[in-house]
């Protein structure tokens, strides 16, 4: 199963200044209840962002510029020999943007937090894609301050 984790502004934003633009209570719980014990991909830059191999996760940095290898690290050239060098584990596509665009066509799910906020000035966002290739499942809506809605996107067979 390759799925995809993002969350993302009803303007599409997911990124600005580096930084994912928001800090919600609870928002990142549904991240680490999915991926925990299977196989993260993700960009270097969001890997650089974090710093080092998150605890409880085989990491795969897909980089074309440089090598992470090391204890739950490796490095792919692309989505599809990451996919490869998961070995027909569960993979979750965690971003950033280049990463998403790339992995969509792969993907069997997508989980979408929709995040009840306009995000000026973003500077990163979520590739479009063609809807009409998923089933759209409205999940939980949750969040104090600032709601979110828990999103599930199943690529029709």
């Amino acid at each position: 199963m390759v799925g995809l984790i993002v969350a993302r502004s009803r303007n599409n934003v997911i990124g600005k200044d580096g930084a994912i633009p928001w800090k919600i209570k609870g928002e990142q719980k549904q991240f680490k209840e999915l991926t925990t014990g299977n196989v993260v991909v993700m960009g270097r830059r969001s890997y650089e962002e974090i710093g080092h191999p998150l605890p409880n996760w085989e990491t795969i940095v897909v980089s074309r510029t440089k090598r992470f290898d090391g204890d739950n690290v490796r490095t792919a050239s692309s989505v599809k020999e990451a996919i490869e060098l998961a070995k027909g584990k569960d993979i979750y596509i965690a971003g950033g943007y280049g990463l998403y665009k790339e992995a969509i066509p792969f993907v069997d799910v997508m989980y979408i937090t929709e995040v009840d906020l306009e995000v000026e000035n973003g500077d990163v966002f979520f590739p479009e894609f063609n809807e009409a290739e998923f089933e759209k499942e409205i999940g939980e809506n949750l969040g104090d301050i600032t709601k979110y809605i828990r999103t599930v996107y199943r690529r029709r067979k």
